[in-house]
């Protein structure tokens, strides 16, 4: 049976602890480095062959105080770390994602890939616990987003720019205010999600199920309630997503994109030519909402996100359906009083309550003139 006949008759079904332990081996080299990232509060640590290892703290990246590395330095600290198929992956494929638990100090995801023909790494640290919502800094209304009974929820940004933060925050306030049945995909898992008012599984992709169109197969057919993804990278996914979206599951996913109207489009666009009005068809009647998000400097140290969202209304659903994507943005400031925003908007509530500097945020506007007409055109320290 192809892919495609597996995928529809699971449309119609529709209708109708730990990880494994590392290799024995020398960790000792990468466990004192992230002992220091973890030490100086740091988020990540990069390993590049010709450069020393670096931290990067507060989004500027730091040298530790020692010699540049080589390729083989890299995987010989790196590889010992990882679980046996995630070791078996990279040997074929060159590039592979893992978690990884060290005592004391907390979880970790390994991203190990090769760069001009060299082994490197970016490991960052995982958070011990499940943030709050509320402790974000997202504009409050994306609180309605854990509240949707079904459909699909879309978020969108760059690498880095706090998507997975936000979609586990979205897991522990529905784990925390209601009965229900939540099933993540994830690769890897990165926040350990407590059983509350929930039931809760977590399926790892290289432990629990070999890919995530596998996964998600496999989940529909566990009674979820809530159905997170966390990535929508292939169109088999997408298709299986939007079919449980549509089904009456609520489904939460992430994908790197810029903007609504993107994140949007990029779901279509995965399609071969002659699919793409069918599923936009489909996608139009699944979505329930759309946000996308980005983190800036904050003033007096770190970052803060700021985003915009889209409550997708009857308006939404037809600009989807006929591909006028240009007027999400429009529809974005219609829809206010369901609580979607603009970005121009979080920019300026960040500058208003001095969180953010005002050139910075005048940087990222892609509407400038509503940033300005909402935030003023002159900087608050410039009159």
């Amino acid at each position: 049976m192809t892919n495609d006949d597996d995928i529809d008759r699971l449309i119609l079904e529709l209708h109708a602890t730990d990880a494994p332990s590392h290799a024995t081996g020398d960790v000792a080299r990468i466990e004192r480095w992230l002992r220091l990232l973890a030490s100086r509060g740091g988020s990540d640590l990069l390993l590049v062959a010709g450069a020393p290892p670096s931290i990067r703290v507060d989004g500027r990246v730091q040298p530790l105080a020692e010699g540049p590395l080589d390729g083989v330095d890299i995987e010989d600290a790196v590889l010992p770390a990882l679980p046996p198929h995630a070791r078996r992956i990279y040997r074929d494929a060159h590039i592979v994602d893992a978690s990884f638990r060290m005592a004391s100090v907390g979880r970790f995801r390994i991203n190990l890939h090769r760069e001009r023909g060299r082994g490197a790494a970016a490991v960052r640290l995982l958070p011990s616990r499940v943030p709050r919502l509320a402790t974000l800094g997202l504009p409050p209304s994306v609180e309605l987003l854990a509240q949707l009974p079904r459909g699909l929820v879309l978020i969108g940004g760059p690498t880095g720019s706090g998507k997975t933060t936000t979609l586990a925050a979205l897991v522990d306030d529905i784990n925390r205010r209601e009965a229900r049945h939540i099933v993540t995909i994830e690769d890897p898992v990165e926040y350990e999600h407590l059983h509350q008012g929930c039931v809760i599984e977590q399926v790892e992709i290289g432990v629990d199920a070999p890919d995530f169109p596998t996964a998600l197969r496999s989940a529909v057919r566990q009674a979820p309630d809530v159905i997170v993804v966390g990535e929508m990278r292939d169109p088999e996914t997408m298709r299986i997503a939007l079919a449980a979206a549509e089904t009456g599951h609520l489904v939460l996913s992430t994908l790197h994109t810029t903007d609504v109207a993107s994140t949007v489009s990029r779901i279509a666009d995965s399609f071969p030519a002659e699919r793409q009005n069918t599923i936009r068809q489909e996608l139009s009647m699944a979505l329930a909402a759309v946000m996308t998000q980005t983190l800036l400097p904050k003033t007096g140290g770190g970052v803060v996100p700021a985003a915009e969202l889209l409550i997708v209304s009857y308006g939404a659903r037809q600009h989807v359906r006929r591909n006028a994507l240009q007027h999400l943005h429009q529809e974005i400031t219609i829809t206010r009083r369901n609580g979607s925003f603009t970005f121009e908007e979080s920019l300026a509530r960040l500058v208003r309550d001095g969180l953010v500097d005002w050139r910075d945020a005048h940087a990222r506007a892609a509407h400038v003139d509503e940033f300005e007409q909402l935030a003023g055109n002159i900087p608050p320290s410039h009159p």
